[in-house]
């Protein structure tokens, strides 16, 4: 049996993607949450397990996000860092930081402003500097599917191939991704960052040969561990030589999987 292992965020969804530099307020959207962190050790990619549309931009904008992840029991989760780190101690690191709930909120508009939709995307998050204790960045990525994905997951159906997305992002949107795709909800994992992707594609070996797509430096873990590692350019960002190395193929398009034989 066989089994393609898909990335979710500039894999299977044009991702649009808005980051605010918290210290000089500036929003761009031109950079990557995961080279970001790269450029640090000491940060962290922090994911938020609450819709975006239903929580944070209703939430009190003044309120510190210390206290607005507290007060509220926000789960969240650590999607990606050099680190080895736990959620308890991360929420206590950022107990003193000044940024706001607003520096969330004006990424969540420049990403509806553009129109791509948050529930099939990450959502909102942070990166946190876990020595400096500050939250540098606020992050709220959208998405759209590329054209070609639902055509492509069809035909992987026809040929008796299993689905499955292991991703980074936020797990309620990953649930919606999963209804849009027409997979089982078993088979999606959420949050996973780059150890549990290598684990989720090493389990899943003992039943079938395994095919990962992704593309970006978090992929790379499960590139590797694949019987077959894809990297996909469609999203048209710049990408690590490493994740070129991490590959066995390199695609433009998605559709490009179908003629790949494993």
């Amino acid at each position: 049996m066989k089994a393609v292992v898909f990335d979710n965020s500039g894999t299977l969804i044009k991702r649009y993607r808005a980051i605010k530099d918290v210290e000089k307020g500036i929003i761009c959207d031109d950079v990557s949450s995961i080279d970001v962190v790269d450029f640090d050790t000491s940060r962290a990619l922090v994911v938020l397990q609450t819709d975006p549309t239903k929580c944070i931009n209703r939430a009190r904008p003044d309120q510190t996000l210390y206290h607005f992840l507290k007060k509220n029991d926000i789960n969240f989760d650590i999607s990606y860092s050099a680190m080895d780190l736990k959620k308890e101690d991360l929420l206590q690191t950022i107990k003193d930081d000044n940024s706001r709930v607003r520096d969330i909120q004006d990424t969540f508009n420049a990403v509806v402003d553009k129109k791509y939709n948050v529930q099939i995307c990450s959502g909102s998050g942070f990166i946190v500097n876990i020595t400096s204790g500050k939250v540098e960045f606020t992050i709220t990525a959208g998405g759209k599917l590329f054209k070609e994905v639902l055509p492509v997951i069809e035909e992987l159906k026809k040929r008796s191939i299993h689905i499955f997305v292991a991703s980074g992002d936020r797990e309620g949107s990953l649930e919606e991704l999963a209804k849009f795709i027409g997979i089982p909800q078993k088979n999606v994992f959420g949050t996973a960052d780059s150890k549990r992707k290598k684990e989720i594609v090493k389990e899943l070996k003992k039943k079938y040969r395994v095919m990962m797509v992704g593309n970006s430096a978090n992929d790379i873990l499960a590139l590797e561990e694949a019987d077959v590692g894809v990297l996909t350019l469609q999203q048209g960002e710049k990408v690590p030589q490493k994740v070129y190395e991490a590959a066995d193929f390199v695609i433009n398009n998605i559709k490009e999987i179908i003629d790949i034989e494993f």
